[in-house]
């Protein structure tokens, strides 16, 4: 029998899908679980998934959020190639951005939001900086596992649960909110619950990741209301036709 994908829709609003780079020494690794870096070059990789449709993308600064170097020029030479594009691509970037002239430098090449973690919890002052001058393209990370956040890049624990940093940004200012559940157990269930109570207490749209890896979770991710978006390892789009199929959505 011949399998007939579908988008995910909730009360007709499409969930938007974001293919997700996850940089690391210059190549791309998985999000989480087991597996090496991909052979396919970063570069090839995003073009390689707007060829096939993609309208959205994330890229993610393992080795800047970890404070171990970064993947700057990297990044900016893959917004420059998806600027090149005839369609508008709408990029998000995460990973280290600690500072105003980090924020300015991701902008002036083209992103469309820049993601906030870890500064979060270590300088309320660069934080509400940052706010003053780039409101309009921040979104604020909760990067928790069990409902305890996690930052600078996973290698660290706050004492601070995830509803209370969601609330946090919340009152900074932050508009718009990514829930990165960090999986206990591969197989696990996303922790959708988690995320529908952030966007409960704050009020704020919300996009998750980390712990989606399938159809069958963005089955279930659509299904809950203020989930606007989802994340998915942008290595699992080459396996999964049903998958692919998710990428052409205007970038909205």
């Amino acid at each position: 029998m011949r399998y007939t994908p579908y988008l995910p829709v909730y009360r007709g609003v499409r969930l938007k899908i974001y293919p997700t780079l996850n940089l690391q020494h210059g190549r791309v690794v998985p999000t989480s679980g087991p597996g090496g870096a991909s052979p396919e070059a970063p570069l090839d990789l995003a073009v390689r998934l707007l060829d096939e449709g993609a309208t959205r993308m994330a890229l993610v600064d393992v080795d800047a959020a970890m404070g171990k170097g970064n993947n700057r020029d990297l990044i900016a030479q893959i917004l420059q190639r998806c600027h090149a594009r005839g369609r508008k691509v709408c990029i998000q970037v995460a990973g280290g951005i600690r500072s105003s002239d980090q924020a300015q430098f991701f902008i002036d090449q083209g992103a469309v939001w820049l993601v906030a973690g870890t500064i979060l919890h270590k300088s309320s002052m660069v934080s509400e900086q940052l706010m003053a001058r780039f409101q309009p393209f921040l979104t604020a990370a909760i990067d928790a596992r069990g409902g305890k956040v996690h930052r600078s890049g996973w290698v660290d624990t706050a004492s601070l649960s995830a509803l209370d940093l969601a609330l946090r940004a919340k009152a900074y200012g932050f508009k718009r909110l990514l829930f990165v559940d960090i999986p206990e157990d591969p197989n696990a269930d996303p922790d959708f619950d988690t995320a529908q109570a952030l966007v409960a207490a704050t009020g704020l749209p919300l996009v998750m990741g980390g712990s989606i890896t399938t159809l069958q979770h963005l089955d279930a991710a659509q299904a809950r209301l203020g989930l606007k978006g989802a994340l998915v390892d942008a290595l699992l789009f080459r396996e999964d036709p049903g998958l692919r199929a998710l990428l052409q959505a205007a970038c909205a």
